[in-house]
């Protein structure tokens, strides 16, 4: 007979016992999340309320019934659908624009190495750096003169420039580190330049591309001072200045305010979330090999 012989089971792996320094950060982590929820929680709540919950209870209790006409009116008088498609358009174009002036002008810079490309870069930091007041008025003279004033192309033009100022100095960092003999490979199959910039690096760097085209999205749909100084026409205004001026106008009442901001929030919100992937590739690319 043979003897059987029992084996030690092999012991489970225990996970790491938290210290007191990982509840304190996961309690800092928890305080941060709950003061970024809070406010867009506070926008749910009041969005649903009629004025008389608001004056009875005020901006933290519930709503005693789901109220909808706050959304209704707002819907109405600014016409949001209009509103919505020039945000979006604005914001889309100037997306695409941005990314495709950012990867150029960075391949002259990062891969071309032009001459003067330090002093050019810092050029591109600096454009960064100048608050939008500085703009306005220079920009204005210019658009007026042109024909572009109060036109969407006055704003999109704008914000090309500034994104891709953007763009240009951190894909100018990233294309400096290009492989060089990922390029040189490239050269000896006889690639041109132009082949090289949109088979070779524009597809290895399309992650860090998908990230900056929805920050240029988020940035520009956010914006305020400008397109409310170039879009007088009410037909052109965005979303974020048809809120304003009308809060302005017409004094809406706190609960169709929040309303207002409700429904220019959710459509960001959406943007990110259906490029949340996108987001989390982009930032991790780097990190893997």
């Amino acid at each position: 007979m043979t003897a059987i012989v029992d084996r030690p089971r092999a012991a489970k792996p225990r996970g790491r016992k938290r210290t007191v320094g990982d509840w304190i950060v996961l309690a800092f982590a928890v305080v941060i999340a709950v003061m970024i929820v809070f406010p867009f929680a506070v926008i749910l709540i009041n969005s649903f309320k009629s004025p008389g919950d608001y004056a009875n209870g005020g901006p933290l209790t519930l709503p005693t019934g789901l109220y909808v006409d706050g959304i209704v009116n707002f819907w109405n008088r600014v016409d949001f659908p209009e509103k919505l498609w020039n945000s979006f358009f604005i914001s889309g174009v100037v997306a695409i624009l941005a990314v495709v002036v950012s990867v150029m002008n960075a391949f002259a810079l990062g891969i071309g190495r032009v001459k003067g490309r330090v002093p050019l870069i810092l050029v591109f930091l600096l454009a960064n750096m100048l608050p939008q007041e500085v703009l306005l008025y220079p920009l204005y003279s210019i658009f007026r003169a042109v024909g572009l004033y109060d036109n969407v192309w006055a704003v999109i033009i704008t914000f090309v420039v500034i994104q891709s100022a953007f763009g240009t100095y951190l894909l100018a960092s990233v294309f400096g580190t290009f492989p060089k003999e990922v390029l040189e490979a490239a050269a000896l199959d006889g690639a041109g330049r132009w082949r090289i910039l949109w088979r070779v690096i524009v597809p290895i760097s399309r992650p860090t591309l998908g990230v900056l085209m929805v920050f240029f999205f988020i940035w520009t749909w956010n914006e305020f001072l400008i397109p409310l100084t170039f879009l007088i026409s009410n037909a052109n205004q965005t979303v974020p200045v048809a809120i304003s001026v009308l809060q302005g106008d017409r004094l809406m009442d706190v609960t169709t305010t929040s309303a207002s901001a409700l429904l220019g929030l959710i459509p960001t919100l959406v943007f990110f979330l259906i490029f949340q992937r996108t987001l989390t590739r982009g930032i991790t690319a780097g990190a893997v090999k």
